[in-house]
């Protein structure tokens, strides 16, 4: 005789905001749940690391501005959104850490770009302001709030605006206990091109996938507001 267990509720998924999230993988102690709508994967919230973990993982990276392989690992995301702006623009580099490369990089093509991280360069100015142009390298991946992140970036986009994301897609399940860019703890959200066809339907962007790993999504030049 088959026994049917009952299905837990589903959790709401920190992206969408559906409650379409359910225990996808249970690995080294960590609870990972998958969007059944807009795909994301994302840490159960009671895991998600404390601030002091986190400050303790950024310091370990060494991103250095004049680094040559890192900025031919920004490129991409640097050649694309390029190649959309007008001269002259303002951006701001959202997330952009301790020696922000990718700013510099946009800088020398000529547009200005202001910094914020709320680590390394907390300036509470920045996001009082409205800009042309938002990147976000290796930053949406450590969202603890995605979908209010993603509203507030909004906000600060003016109409007709153009944010860049680069963050490493999640599309092999297979792989995805052994995959390197999981196992940083402060990566708690991975995201697939449908996961970002959902974000952007919410905010009414239009979304381009230029490049691997790449997400570019342009403001509506008339906002209506995000969508339930």
């Amino acid at each position: 005789m088959k026994i049917s267990l009952p299905r837990l509720p589903a959790i709401e998924c920190p992206v969408c905001l559906a409650s379409a999230g359910r225990l996808f993988a249970s690995i080294g102690g960590r609870d990972y749940l998958r969007c059944e709508d807009c795909e994301a994967t994302f840490l159960c919230r009671e895991q998600l690391p404390g601030p002091e973990r986190e400050s303790t993982e950024y310091r370990q990276h060494r991103n250095q501005c004049d680094d040559p392989a890192y900025r031919a690992f920004l490129r991409p995301l640097a050649e694309s959104l390029l190649a959309r702006l007008a001269p002259g623009r303002d951006g701001l580099d959202f997330g952009c850490g301790p020696d922000p490369a990718l700013a510099a990089m946009i800088r020398e093509a000529g547009h200005r770009v202001g910094l914020y991280d709320p680590l390394f360069h907390p300036d509470p100015e920045a996001l009082q302001r409205r800009y042309d142009f938002i990147t976000c390298s290796e930053v949406v991946e450590h969202f603890h709030h995605p979908a209010w992140e993603f509203a507030r970036l909004d906000t600060l986009l003016k109409p007709g605006g153009w944010l860049g994301i680069q963050t490493t897609f999640q599309t092999d399940d297979a792989s995805f206990a052994r995959w390197n860019y999981r196992r940083d703890p402060t990566h708690v959200v991975f995201y697939r091109p449908r996961t970002f066809e959902r974000i952007a339907l919410r905010h009414d962007w239009q979304l381009f996938f230029p490049s691997r790993n790449i997400a570019l999504l342009k403001s509506a030049l008339i906002k209506q507001g995000a969508r339930p």
